[in-house]
């Protein structure tokens, strides 16, 4: 992950008993007040912070009702007691538990909010050559071989209403018919050409009725096989892959490709990305697709909303997953306490030293059960606890149809009585299920092998990142932000020890550490032994982590312990309205939106900060380094959470 899908905190100070005394009355009220309008106080604080401004959902069509009412359940929470999301959080994860416990600047920290907005986090990504994504452009490529303008004016209103019904699903009826006005071979063709083009998904054939001719538009591919990119009708002289870049607002990257692919009919895995993108953030980044025309992919614009493609081009390659420089964040923290010097301060060390390269709090999870101790019970082939730690009921923030799956699973023991408590099948809980359904309680390993392979993964890379954050908060307490023989350095890809007599050629930010595996090296002073002391009360061997299942052995893996952004900038900016927003986006810009007014002297204050980080590294560590404040949702619930406000 290269980016945060943290949800809008309050970062703030801790305040005296006195203040929370005082607000605990305001808060239980406020709490009162949403239950009785029917909110959910259940629900995460992303839900409840803030609505987009444009509450229309995509259109997506329905033809797999019981996905969509999977996703529907999903984002929906069905507890309706008026138990506060803050109480729920208090079994959650702070920094401390996962290892995040030091800062390297010495500023003063202060209050802020971050992602009170969605839209106060936007991300563009790097290219592998250094370029950053932006949507500027939403011209389409001149072709040849592509339609002529004509096709997008030859339908009536009401043939397109008519088309989209079918496309999407919207009727019974399995065709639809447009009767030829002025009958000549060119009409006719211009007819296929608009119906294949505006409504991908849909194929024609020209049927005489009573002596008229009709373009007949129908699914060629079913309500439930999804077509191929048709190869006989693409010209060689043309890129095979279509390049673009996609601007999308509160949608996570795998979300948006599988809202495009729905559209266009088409699989998923045609379209290739370098990296994934937050859902709760404006994010920029580029898309390939393969065979599928900028004409195509442009009218989606019409069609969506949340997103944006542009930029076009046809190129002969798809995209890498990893293939970036990075990604470049402008993030406005709202409310701000801090005085002008401690931003001046927090900002210049920010610039100057970094932050340390922790992994942000995302990767272990939200629940009471973190993914590493999930990591870990798989290293050390304990499949009843991986099953255990999955499948038992925990305390805090849940959706009902889980809790309810668990009850069932502690008193019966039973897959299929669980399984059908569970109306989510595609979650890991009923993964796991449908595989202990189908192998048996006496073979958890082929059960736990039915949950896709990057999800399993994610549980054992979760424990090195558990482990790493651990040992690096070690190594600053006993060495500081020095270079020191015995430290760890690369030399192109190889790590290599520092020794005494070359300490002073290296800094702490050539200083890298590794995560556990087979084919890494350990520093060679303290920190090294307690890399194998921490291992070995997880009753796990240091010098042995190959595992009997091939994908579960760890090779380890390299990470830099400080990591300093570049193209750090900041202002400090006052506002009134806490729903305004205080940067224009590229879209803002395409559409010609004028840049926000601003009073010079608001009622508020927000610190606007721009910086770009490599791959891998977490934007909520270099905001906590600047505030020097916990990033955890349970920490910041439990302080002052945005909609408790």
């Amino acid at each position: 992950m290269e980016t945060v899908d943290m949800n809008s905190v309050s970062l703030k100070r801790p305040r005296s008993e006195e203040d929370v005394a005082n607000a605990d009355e305001i808060k239980r009220q406020k709490i009162l007040e949403k239950s009785k309008a029917g909110n959910d106080s259940g629900q995460s604080i992303e839900n409840v912070t803030e609505q987009p401004e444009d509450t229309k959902s995509e259109m997506i069509p329905n033809e797999e009702s019981e996905e969509q009412e999977e996703e529907e359940l999903e984002d929906s929470d069905e507890d309706g007691d008026a138990e506060s999301f803050a109480d729920m959080m208090k079994h959650g994860l702070t920094e401390s538990d996962v290892g995040i416990t030091k800062f390297v600047s010495s500023h003063k920290g202060f209050s802020g909010i971050l992602k009170e907005r969605y839209s106060d986090f936007v991300v563009h990504e790097i290219g592998k050559d250094g370029r950053v994504s932006h949507l500027d452009d939403f011209s389409v490529p001149v072709d040849d071989e592509d339609p002529s303008e004509e096709t997008f004016t030859v339908l009536s209103d009401e043939d397109k209403q008519r088309l989209e019904e079918l496309q999407l699903f919207k009727n019974k009826e399995t065709s639809v018919a447009i009767e030829v006005i002025e009958d000549t071979k060119e009409k006719r063709t211009i007819i296929h050409q608009a119906v294949k083009s505006l409504f991908p998904g849909l194929e024609t054939k020209t049927e005489d009725r009573d002596g008229k001719k009709y373009i007949i538009a129908y699914h060629a591919a079913g309500k439930k096989a999804l077509a191929n990119p048709r190869k006989h009708s693409w010209p060689k002289s043309r890129g095979s892959y279509c390049h673009f870049v996609l601007y999308k607002e509160n949608k996570d990257t795998m979300d948006a490709i599988n809202v495009l692919s729905k559209f266009l009919r088409v699989k998923p895995n045609i379209f290739s990305y370098m990296g994934t993108k937050d859902k709760r953030a404006i994010t920029v980044q580029e898309i390939a697709v393969l065979r599928i025309t900028a004409q195509r992919l442009a009218h989606l614009n019409k069609c969506l909303m949340n997103f944006k493609l542009g930029n076009f081009s046809y190129k002969n390659h798809p995209l890498k997953l990893g293939e970036l420089q990075g990604n470049h964040f402008t993030v406005v923290l709202r409310n701000i306490t801090g005085t002008d010097e401690q931003i001046e301060q927090a900002m210049h060390s920010l610039r100057e030293i970094g932050f340390i390269n922790y992994y942000g709090m995302q990767r272990f999870g939200t629940t009471a059960v973190p993914t590493y101790q999930i990591g870990r019970a798989i290293l050390q082939n304990n499949w009843n606890e991986v099953m255990d730690l999955i499948l038992k009921p925990r305390p805090g923030a849940e959706k009902g149809y889980l809790v309810k799956c668990r009850e069932e699973w502690a008193k019966t023991k039973d897959p299929a009585a669980a399984l059908k408590k569970l109306p989510v099948k595609r979650c890991v809980e009923g993964q796991l299920l449908r595989g202990l359904l189908k192998y048996g309680m006496k073979n958890i390993i082929s059960a736990f092998g039915i949950i896709p392979r990057n999800n399993r993964l994610m549980y054992i890379h979760s424990y090195q990142s558990y482990v790493w954050n651990n040992m690096v908060s070690k190594r600053i307490e006993e060495y500081g932000l020095r270079a020191v023989p015995g430290d760890l350095i690369l030399k192109g890809a190889t790590a290599v020890h520092i020794e005494e007599g070359d300490v002073d050629n290296y800094t702490i930010h050539d200083v890298v550490m590794p995560l556990p595996g087979f084919d890494v090296i350990y520093p060679k002073h303290k920190i090294g032994e307690a890399y194998k002391e921490m291992l070995v009360a997880d009753n796990l061997d240091i010098n042995n982590m190959r595992h009997k299942i091939r994908d579960y052995s760890l090779s380890g893996a390299y990470r830099k312990i400080i990591i300093r952004p570049q193209n750090v900038n900041w202002e400090v900016v006052a506002y009134d309205d806490p729903k305004i927003p205080l940067f224009t986006t590229d879209l803002d810009k395409l559409e010609g939106k004028p840049l926000p007014v601003l009073p010079t002297d608001g009622k508020f204050r927000a610190l606007k900060m721009e910086f770009s980080l490599p791959p891998s590294t977490y934007a909520t560590m270099a905001i906590r380094e600047v505030l020097k404040m916990d990033t955890s949702i349970k920490n910041q619930t439990q302080l002052n959470t945005t909609w408790l406000r």
